[in-house]
């Protein structure tokens, strides 16, 4: 299995550097560096999984709900957000310098600014060389996995994951998950509209519209546990051709609006599952 590389040792919050957003923390962590404090920490593990979070890293509380006493306490040198935070700017630069890092607008491919954004944040935070041959690294090993696909003659992929029992978030487009897919050589057999986050939510119905060879992959979190279960009991869901022809895979929880380092991963775990299926 192909895997991103590990970071280089670093304290907790060695770079005095707060991140509101998981995917420039993760950022941090493959240059070497662990941020002081990182906004939702409670749920890392869920919905980022790899890398984990150093111990010592403190919790800033939701995006949404920042505990400004806490991040005033521990007197950061630089908090980094993006412009989905914007709203929070001005109470947080009274506490610190904030710089905006944009990975996903109008008109712009996720992994492609990613790219752009790591070099900037290396920079950033004193590790230029880091990110330089942090990102050479991703190159070669896109280069491994695009090698991998090629080598499967892979099926048409879907790629989703569950809301409820009725309704999910298929992924493509501009997005990481649709850039990683391109980078890799995979095709995405949803061809509908996303928006620019690089998903659109549908009705399980509309799955019915997929190319009828299409392997569906699923991400998890599985939400709720027990949907696959209750859809096997649904003649809508036993009728779809994946379905029938057990073209269904479940992959661990990848972040779908991170950076380069997520890019990697689903990357990874989409090339092992469909050689596990081929």
């Amino acid at each position: 299995m192909t895997r991103a590389a590990a970071p280089a040792i670093a304290r907790a919050g060695d770079a005095g550097v707060v991140s509101l957003d998981y995917g420039l923390a993760s950022t941090m962590l493959a240059l070497g560096s662990v941020p002081r404090a990182i906004a939702s920490l409670r749920n890392w593990s869920e919905w980022v999984v790899e890398p984990a979070m150093p111990q010592g890293v403190v919790d800033l509380g939701t995006s949404s709900e920042i505990n400004l006493e806490v991040l005033t306490s521990i007197r950061p040198s630089l908090i980094l957000s993006t412009p989905f935070l914007a709203a929070l700017d001005e109470k947080l630069s009274r506490i610190a310098p904030v710089e905006q890092f944009t990975i996903y607008a109008e008109h712009t491919e996720a992994l492609d600014c990613s790219y752009a954004e790591t070099l900037r944040l290396g920079t950033m935070i004193g590790r230029p060389q880091e990110a330089k041959a942090f990102l050479s690294h991703a190159d070669a090993t896109f280069d491994r996995l695009r090698e991998r696909t090629k080598s499967l003659s892979a099926p048409p992929v879907a790629v989703i994951n569950f809301i409820d029992s009725r309704h999910a978030r298929i992924y493509g487009g501009p997005g990481l998950f649709g850039g990683a897919m391109r980078r890799i050589g995979l095709e995405n057999a949803w061809k509908g509209e996303v928006s620019y986050w690089g998903f659109q939510t549908i009705g399980l119905e509309q799955l019915a519209e997929l190319d009828e060879a299409a392997h569906l992959v699923v991400v998890s979190p599985l939400l709720p546990p027990d949907v696959l279960t209750r859809l096997s009991e649904s003649p809508l869901w036993t009728s779809l051709p994946f379905v029938r022809r057990q073209r269904i895979s479940v992959v661990p929880g990848v972040l779908m609006f991170g950076m380069v380092q997520e890019a990697l991963r689903f990357s990874t775990l989409m090339v092992d599952v469909l050689e596990t299926a081929a």
